[in-house]
């Protein structure tokens, strides 16, 4: 969060199951300093407990720069989605499908401490609350879990030590 935003209420009785589920995601790094190359891959499928049967994925994202996306294996065209500064929506998606995005962010630029940033000539990330959606777009809130599979690359000899 930028220090100027003041930090929002969120209210229990304010609660919204959540319309979509992600059962499981793989993630890639290429990093970079400037340009780090984020691939995912999102199994998702609607949520039978939704109030609402919404047609329409949204997804959080900030700071991304999307470079591909395919739902089922199918690239999809610019007007097969919307994105906003804060988010990814996609309609008329079916029950059960797989999302793949890749994305670019510039962790060096990242002066927000959330998603992936570097401190100290080292990459870190920072997820909580509300940070993964600086890292790839996705249902960006604790009561949507996953497995992950993470696989991390790197120039070995600028940064010899991964640790996922």
């Amino acid at each position: 969060m930028d220090r100027e935003q003041q930090p929002k209420t969120i209210r229990r009785e304010d609660y919204r199951v959540p319309a979509y589920l992600v059962d499981s995601v793989e993630l890639q790094f290429d990093l970079d300093p400037e340009k780090t190359s984020i691939s995912s891959r999102l199994q998702i499928r609607s949520n039978a407990h939704a109030a609402t049967r919404d047609k329409v994925l949204v997804l959080d994202g900030e700071g991304l720069d999307l470079q591909e996306i395919r739902l089922d294996g199918r690239p999809l065209a610019e007007n097969d989605y919307q994105i906003s500064k804060n988010s990814l929506a996609i309609p008329n998606v079916p029950d059960q499908f797989v999302l793949e995005t890749t994305v670019i962010v510039n962790p060096s630029a990242n002066t927000a401490l959330e998603g992936l940033y570097i401190s100290s000539e080292n990459f870190c990330t920072q997820c909580e609350a509300e940070g993964f959606r600086r890292i790839t777009y996705y249902p960006d809130r604790p009561d949507v879990l996953a497995r992950f599979d993470v696989i991390i690359r790197a120039e070995s000899r600028q940064f010899p030590v991964l640790l996922s």
